[in-house]
């Protein structure tokens, strides 16, 4: 008796949100597929949830639990959402990733950081060349997006052809990197029709055509030349087209350029290194810069989003490698800024206004195009490819909604796979197999931590209600040796009537531990119990706060 293959997929991140993209395909036997990971991204932290956290990453537990069926791991592009989480999460699971070459230049520069092999990383061809992973071949097929050498992926199966589209946009002139091509498209269905089509779903609210990276190059140029004192431009770091296209046009306004932001430079270093960069203007130091006249200087900057550490930020908050913003000078968003920084770049623009800098931004979308489909787009995508079935990837909840009825209204059949939530392809339509728990582990400084382990959690608590420490000395007769001593962080230090909260706090500890019984004052467990319910009773009675409460429990040993 045959035993039953199944295909499989499965997003542990990317699905009803975007960022911090990483999927899984699989087959063979239900529970023994053999498997192969697309893409380890990140997605970045906020005060309010993450306070704190550098980096957040999906939890791939599940794939640690089967590593031995894990066959290869496959990055569709350089960005950070895509790429970010490689150097953390690649010792996990120790299996060869394929990468074209401008990624895999990226992708070494952060295994190098992390101390990895850089042999862990094989550069491979654009299709038609195939890579060979288990029962899978994937293939690299050049799409446009907003970085070089983006890159959808054809996924041969042994039930049929997938088509992972990752991100893109349909741009027949990019200013770097590859156009869309239509004609590939359709030899690569014409070879073999499309089962199953996982889709952006990025911009799939956006019901305009999408607008080429090359409509930039005259609204830029025409700005930069029509301004007076120094200009800056900040845009993603990854958009070599964009820094290009404002050098360019800096160019042609007599003006040096000079690159600011670590991220920028070494994207910049990794275009030219893989050849998809070929004469960006010369750049100078900022050494040289503060030589140069105002009138003729225009710098690039990182911090499109408002990094607090980005050189966007700095500048804002004054000079910057000698460098800063004056009155009469301009500074130009290059960018979109994506839902949630919204208040960190606001607070640089006014920063900057406070100086007299005039700020120019993409509020009637002159300078800056988005590198994802529009709806209209998606809809020429799915006209071209003829999927069988739709799933759409990389979208928010309601973005990943609306995709399905646009695919279920073109006679697509279509199912909203969210993290976690694994699809059986096998068949005519997708089906629901089963739901994996999913989550998020950050990065901690240099620490690795689950978003379940309480270490942010206390964070935010401590953040919300301050802390108090207690620290009671107790002798060899379990009997108080001398008054409590509290410490408070984070709470006002004057309660009712004036009285300083930490005097009160110290008062009515002291005259419990006097009267507190023997049983009690020997269960360390009881007695912290207690002491932290006077301290949470106190605050509230004197400035109307439950803080967090470390309780320190010293007792003198006999000889």
């Amino acid at each position: 008796m045959s035993v039953k293959q199944r295909l499989i997929y499965l997003p542990l991140g990317g699905a009803g949100e975007i960022g911090m993209n990483c999927y899984v395909y699989g087959y063979g036997p239900e529970g023994k597929e053999r498997l192969i990971v697309v893409d380890l991204g990140v997605t970045f932290p906020d005060m309010d949830s993450s306070p704190g956290v550098d980096l957040i990453m999906a939890d791939i537990s599940w794939l640690e639990e089967r590593v031995d069926q894990v066959e290869a791991i496959f990055i569709t592009h350089a960005h950070e959402d895509h790429i970010g989480a490689l150097g953390l999460l690649w010792p996990k699971l120790k299996k060869k990733v394929y990468a074209r070459r401008f990624t895999a230049i990226v992708g070494r520069l952060k295994m190098d950081e992390s101390g990895l092999p850089l042999d862990a990383l094989t550069t491979v061809e654009p299709w038609p060349a195939k890579v060979k992973a288990g029962p899978f071949e994937v293939g690299f097929v050049p799409v446009s997006h907003s970085i070089p050498e983006s890159s959808a992926l054809v996924i041969d199966t042994p039930v049929g052809r997938l088509f992972h589209s990752a991100d893109f946009k349909i741009d027949p002139a990019p200013v770097v990197g590859e156009p869309w091509d239509d004609d590939l498209i359709r030899s690569i269905v014409e070879e073999q029709p499309i089962k199953a089509l996982m889709c952006d779903s990025t911009n799939v609210f956006s019901t305009h055509p999408g607008r080429s990276e090359s409509t930039l190059k005259d609204p830029i140029r025409d700005l930069i030349k029509s301004k007076g004192g120094m200009v800056v431009a900040t845009t993603f770091g990854s958009n070599v087209a964009r820094l290009k296209t404002l050098a360019e046009a800096a160019r042609a306004a007599d003006r040096s350029i000079c690159v600011l932001g670590r991220s920028m430079r070494r994207m910049l270093s990794a275009s030219e290194e893989a050849g998809v960069l070929t004469n960006f203007p010369r750049t100078v130091s900022p050494e040289e810069a503060l030589e140069i006249p105002r009138g003729n200087l225009m710098l690039l900057v990182t911090g499109s989003q408002g990094e607090r550490r980005a050189a966007s930020a700095q500048l804002s908050r004054g000079k910057y490698l000698g460098l800063e913003m004056k009155a009469g000078d301009t500074f130009l968003f290059s960018s979109k800024t994506i839902p949630g920084n919204e208040r960190d770049v606001l607070k640089i623009m006014n920063a900057f206004s406070e100086m007299g800098v005039d700020v120019v931004d993409d509020t009637g979308g002159l300078y800056h195009v988005s590198g994802h489909a529009n709806r209209p787009d998606l809809e020429h995508v799915h006209r071209l490819l003829l999927p069988d079935m739709l799933i759409p990837m990389h979208g928010e909840h309601r973005h990943l909604r609306e995709h399905v009825k646009i695919a279920t209204e073109a006679g697509i059949a279509a199912e909203i796979a969210t993290n976690g939530m694994m699809i059986d392809l096998t068949g005519e339509e997708p089906q629901v197999a089963e739901y994996i728990e999913t989550g998020r582990i950050y990065l901690d400084g240099t620490a690795l931590i689950g978003a379940l382990d309480g270490v942010v959690r206390d964070r935010i608590r401590m953040a919300l209600n301050g802390h108090v420490m207690v620290t009671v000395l107790l002798d060899e007769q379990d009997e108080p040796l001398g008054d409590a001593w509290v410490e408070i962080s984070g709470l006002p230090t004057v309660g009712r009537g004036e009285r300083l909260l930490a005097d009160t706090l110290e008062a009515d500890l002291t005259e419990y531990l006097e009267q507190a019984g023997a049983k009690v004052l020997r269960d360390d467990e009881k007695l912290e119990e207690n002491l932290r319910r006077v301290v949470r009773q106190v605050t509230v009675e004197e400035i109307g706060k439950k803080p967090e409460v470390t309780i320190v429990v010293s007792r003198l040993q006999t000889e």
